[in-house]
């Protein structure tokens, strides 16, 4: 019996007449029985139990035993519609005391920020919200970043929203490609490279960037964080294909140096999508750091079949150009580079991808003397900042010193600081161990 007919048969019974909803415990996706998943091929009112065991989440990959009910917190009021075109508060954000009021001020556009301006809006429909973001602010899941080759999934179709439709849809002001410069927390006053803004509640949403090796340099590798970085790389191996096609030049030979999580993963998508993969560690094997010896071995076993090869226990000691050229300039064998490690090996690549973990940048919390603990220090329960009026969620926080850089607890995050800024019962915040899924195709597996 197909899982619709199991489900029909559930609703022509009378049971569960109510659509539920359940979340992954991994990166918090919702499962919607009301909506189903198109891209599993689940109908729309496709029950999550007549879901098959052997179901994966479709954006981090675990089991549907790492999925929970979940229950939409009652909000205080129901945000309305703004207007089309319209990317400011609502109307009533502009009436009497609300005009007066400098609101809430979010920097970063990531999960982080834009689930923070979700669950303000969600408990205040006349809260003025104003998100700062470098980039142009579309909503896409990071995760398929280092899945996407291997799923054909073309660049223009990872955004799920753009972020000019998400702030009307939200009444949010979206300040795209701007700069968040320095605070002033004695003004509440945030500087910004389009001008100053007032706040009275400051959010730092801006997440951790990739860290940089002393001997790779910018010019000459990528650092993949972000989708702006991530379309460009897949525009220059697009150009690459196009020149491979008229050369012969065969595919495209890439280093990944780090075999962490996003190393390994990115190293797996680009040796299934056929390009000459070369893994690089100063670890001995591959996910040192997460992953038990066994799980690391049966990892490498999985590769075998595929141009990936991994040395570990090496590290960089110069990456250099064999021509001048601008980075990111046109590609082909004009383009190459010479990997040399400290044990005197040499290779030559199309392109070097530096994976070595991320750190948080800290211009902006040294400008407002935020206390610092390996991150922006704040308090564990509140994810309040050492400054009144300022919070901070998401990869460019620390409790007690530890960083949780994954997608589950934002949305967590995100619910304490919106109830601590609207005034509405406290939701403290608490770490928990989540299931962390190795995306990596060849052979994925859960590391707890």
């Amino acid at each position: 019996m197909t899982v619709m007919a199991r489900s029909a048969m559930r609703e022509a019974k009378g049971v569960d007449a109510i659509f539920q909803s359940y979340i992954c415990l991994a990166c918090g996706l919702i499962y919607d029985e009301a909506k189903g998943d198109e891209d599993s091929g689940l109908a729309p009112g496709t029950r999550f139990a007549d879901i098959p065991d052997d179901w994966a989440c479709p954006l981090c990959g675990v089991t549907k035993a790492d999925f929970e009910p979940y229950v939409q917190e009652d909000i205080v009021r129901k945000a309305r519609p703004a207007a089309a075109g319209h990317t400011g508060p609502p109307a009533t954000a502009r009436r009497g005391g609300a005009r007066r009021s400098a609101g809430t001020v979010i920097v970063g556009a990531g999960r982080a920020g834009w689930q923070m301006a979700q669950a303000l809006r969600a408990r205040d429909a006349s809260l003025p919200i104003t998100l700062v973001t470098a980039c142009n602010g579309d909503i896409y899941d990071k995760p398929l970043l280092s899945v996407a080759l291997a799923r054909g999934i073309a660049v223009d179709k990872l955004p799920r929203e753009p972020g000019a439709d998400a702030a009307r849809r939200l009444g949010v002001k979206l300040l795209a490609h701007t700069q968040a410069v320095r605070i002033n927390p004695a003004s509440r006053q945030l500087r910004t490279s389009r001008g100053t803004l007032r706040y009275q509640h400051l959010v730092l949403a801006h997440g951790a960037q990739a860290r940089s090796l002393p001997h790779c340099p910018p010019a000459l590798c990528w650092h993949i964080n972000h989708l702006q970085t991530y379309s460009k790389f897949r525009s220059a191996l697009a150009a690459a294909t196009a020149a491979t096609t008229a050369t012969a030049v065969g595919p495209q030979r890439i280093a990944v140096v780090g075999a962490g999580l996003i190393g390994s993963e990115l190293a797996n998508d680009l040796a299934l999508a056929g390009h000459s993969v070369l893994l690089l560690d100063i670890a001995a094997r591959p996910l040192a750091a997460c992953a038990s010896a066994e799980q690391s071995a049966q990892l490498q076993q999985a590769w075998a079949d595929l141009p990936l090869r991994f040395i570990g226990g090496v590290q960089i000691a110069t990456v250099t150009g064999l021509a001048p050229y601008p980075h990111a300039a046109r590609a082909g064998p004009s383009n190459q580079k010479q990997i040399t490690t400290q044990c005197g090996q040499g290779f030559t690549v199309d392109h070097v991808i530096v994976a070595a973990g991320l750190q948080t940048p800290n211009r902006l919390a040294q400008s407002a003397g935020l206390a610092w603990n390996n991150g922006i220090d704040v308090e564990p329960e509140t994810l309040a900042t050492s400054k009144a009026g300022i919070h901070a969620l998401g990869d460019c926080i620390a409790i007690h010193g530890q960083v949780s850089r994954y997608i589950e607890p934002i949305g967590r995050q995100a619910q304490t600081v919106a109830a601590r800024i609207c005034g509405t019962d406290a939701v403290p915040f608490h770490l928990t161990r989540v299931p962390l899924r190795v995306k990596t195709g060849s052979w994925p597996f859960n590391a707890y």
